[in-house]
């Protein structure tokens, strides 16, 4: 079975997907993740630790249609960091017309940041070509049956 055109996204409220769904315009996934610089070790990690606000849209076939990726700071000051991401997440949120949190199915997409890669890729490669879609950089897993559950 090889990775669908639209990979399902399941909504679990209070969860990993919990800022996702549709509005008036398509699909949408949101979130507020980290990714670690190159080279971060045991002492200096909270400098290197960087967190983002996301928000990904698609069209009503999933298409990607474009991202909002905001730098909000390091783990240097980590609380501030993520309360500043959740602000600009939600601000974005609100801006959706229509918006209402639910499933969504969208396809593969790739955005660079910084050297970061933010969207859902084939990681197959890294499964020893078993069929793996990941959601980078929040690593969430989807694999067969492909109902929209995810490993993390």
């Amino acid at each position: 079975m090889a990775i669908p055109d639209r990979v399902p996204i399941a909504h679990e409220p209070g969860y990993h997907t919990d800022t996702i769904g549709t509005f008036d315009g398509g699909q949408f996934f949101g979130s507020v993740t980290a990714t670690l610089e190159p080279g971060a070790g045991d002492d200096d990690w909270p400098r290197h630790k960087r967190w983002w606000a996301v928000l990904h849209r698609f069209d009503d076939a999933g298409a990607h249609t474009g991202s909002e990726i905001w730098f909000a700071g390091t783990s240097e000051d980590e609380h501030g960091s993520i309360k500043k991401a959740e602000e600009r997440l939600g601000g974005w949120l609100d801006a959706l017309a229509g918006r209402a949190y639910g499933d969504i199915a969208v396809g593969l997409f790739r955005v660079e940041v910084e050297g970061h890669v933010f969207g859902l890729v084939d990681w197959s490669e890294e499964y020893d070509g078993a069929d793996h879609a990941e959601l980078l950089p929040n690593e969430l897993g989807f694999d067969p049956p492909w109902d929209g559950l995810y490993d993390t």
